[in-house]
């Protein structure tokens, strides 16, 4: 009877534990699904900002390659107006030689003409009387002789108006080089906005690795993380880190304008020692075969092929100097460079 109290005054005992315990359970899921939906909140509302300002940078990118191909329009009339203009000047020299040399030779002929008319002149004199037809001739040449000149001086002024139009054209061809030239500028500006993003998101994604370090504007990756010794293959742990940067490049490159022509350059280095395998003989091959493994790697999880090149550079670019085990390590590497072609 003692046992059958106790017992019963045990299981009256337990039940309210329970029940606090699954009461405070219950508030921490409603806890957590309070926080989630908040989260998911704030979320949505950045995103649709994002949205909004891509939408904005993707209008003015149209506006700024609208404008783009308009200056580059015009220059092509320009330089087609320019070369018609030189073609014309070129014409009125030749034809303006063309007339001086018919003056030359024309005024030879009347200095002879002449000659022959002072000698005539003479015998006039000594007759004391020119013929009629020695006076014709003498007032033909002077006419001939006025008309080249006329003729001169009008080749000599459009000479000038077109030399002067020529100028005029190469001044404006050369307004539209420098606007062209700004625009150029801007669109590298922006190529090199979205580099530092592409950076500075993957340093702090990738700063919990000691051995990955940033020189310049290149990331330089291990081969030890990605590669086992004398091997093109990638193992899980390199997988791993190129998957990280395959998203942050991925997130970067849906808002990097069409237009611009951006590249993301993947380059193999090697130590100095030398490798001879069947399918190494060198270190270029197999510098360039951990290149490619990257590149391949990147293109499965969905970065675009043509934005990728893949380059072998052998042991011939160290960056550090000797033969310690520390040196060698750090030359063993794959570098990383968002650039333009």
């Amino acid at each position: 009877m003692i046992g059958s109290r106790r017992r019963s005054r045990s299981t009256v005992n337990v039940w309210p534990g329970y029940v606090d315990a699954l009461s405070a359970l219950l508030m921490l899921i409603i806890f957590m699904l309070l926080i989630y939906v908040v989260s998911q909140l704030y979320l949505s509302q950045t995103l649709s900002d994002r949205n909004q300002e891509l939408a904005q940078l993707n209008e003015r990118l149209n506006d700024i390659s609208r404008l783009l191909g308009l200056e580059e329009d015009r220059n092509t009339v320009l330089q087609s107006q320019l070369d018609a203009s030189i073609e014309r000047s070129k014409q009125m020299q030749n034809r303006f030689d063309s007339v001086r040399n018919q003056l030359m030779q024309k005024t030879a002929e009347n200095e002879a003409q002449q000659e022959r008319l002072d000698a005539l002149g003479q015998e006039a004199e000594e007759q004391d009387e020119l013929s009629a037809s020695q006076q014709a001739m003498i007032l033909r040449l002077s006419n001939q002789i006025a008309a080249l000149e006329n003729q001169l001086r009008q080749i000599a002024s459009a000479l000038e108006l077109q030399e002067q139009e020529t100028a005029e054209k190469e001044a404006e061809l050369e307004d539209v080089s420098r606007r062209l030239n700004t625009l150029l500028a801007e669109r590298v500006n922006e190529l090199q906005q979205y580099q530092s993003e592409f950076f500075a998101r993957l340093r702090r994604i990738l700063e919990d690795n000691e051995n990955i370090r940033v020189v310049g504007d290149r990331f330089l990756l291990p081969s030890e993380l990605l590669f086992a010794s004398g091997s093109a293959q990638l193992g899980e742990e390199g997988q791993g880190e190129l998957d990280k940067l395959a998203n942050v490049l991925l997130d970067v490159v849906k808002r990097i304008p069409d237009d611009i022509d951006w590249i993301l350059r993947i380059d193999g280095h090697t130590d100095l020692i030398p490798i001879n395998t069947p399918r190494f003989p060198s270190n270029w091959e197999l510098s360039t075969a951990r290149a490619v493994a990257v590149v391949r790697y990147l293109a499965e999880q969905g970065v675009p092929e043509r934005r990728m090149v893949a380059a072998g550079f052998g042991e011939f670019f160290p960056v550090a100097e000797g033969t310690s085990p520390q040196a060698l390590q750090q030359n063993r590497r794959i570098e990383l460079k968002l650039t333009d072609r």
